[in-house]
C-alpha cells in the first residue's frame, strides 16, 4: 500500500493551529497552493461527511474529526491522475497535531495512504503536502 508522510513544526500553540486546520472548507492560510475551495452540500467544515472540491479537481470528504486528539481524516473521492479513481482507491489522508518534542510549537503530521499498483501518487502527494505544511507554518510567522 503506497503512502506518504510529512511533518513540520509550526511556531504556535496547538489550539491556534487546530483552529486554522479544523475547518475542512477553509484554506485561506494557503492561497498559493489551494486557489479555490468549493463547499459541496450544507454540512459545516467540522462535520463528518462535509465535502469540498479543491482547485476545481480534487473531490474530498471529511470522514473523521477528533477534537480531543486534534486529528482529522478525509478521503479523496475523485481527482486527476495520479490520484484519479482509475489510479488509486481507498485514499485516506490524515492530519494530526501534537506537541513539538523540543517545545518550539506544534508538530503537524500529514499522512496519506491508498491502494494502487503504482507508486506515481507518492511523489505527487508528497509535494502538495510539503507545500501546504510550509504555507501553514508561514501563516503563523506573518
Amino acid at each position: 500500500m503506497p503512502s506518504t508522510s510529512q511533518s513540520i513544526v509550526v511556531p504556535a500553540p496547538i489550539a491556534e493551529v487546530w483552529a486554522r486546520l479544523s475547518n475542512f472548507h477553509d484554506f485561506s492560510w494557503a492561497p498559493n497552493v489551494i486557489t479555490r475551495v468549493d463547499k459541496v452540500g450544507e454540512l459545516a467544515g467540522n462535520a463528518v461527511g462535509a465535502k469540498r472540491i479543491l482547485n476545481q479537481v480534487f473531490h474530498e470528504t471529511l470522514i473523521e474529526v477528533d477534537e480531543d486528539r486534534h486529528m482529522l481524516r478525509y478521503s479523496i473521492d475523485d481527482g486527476p491522475s495520479p490520484v484519479s479513481p482509475d489510479d488509486v482507491s481507498n485514499y485516506i489522508g490524515s492530519i494530526k497535531l501534537g506537541p513539538d518534542p523540543e517545545g518550539a510549537g506544534t508538530l503537524v503530521e500529514w499522512t496519506s495512504s491508498w491502494e494502487s499498483n503504482s507508486e506515481d501518487a507518492v511523489e505527487f502527494c508528497h509535494g502538495i503536502y510539503v507545500a501546504l505544511l510550509e504555507a501553514l507554518a508561514k501563516s503563523f510567522q506573518q
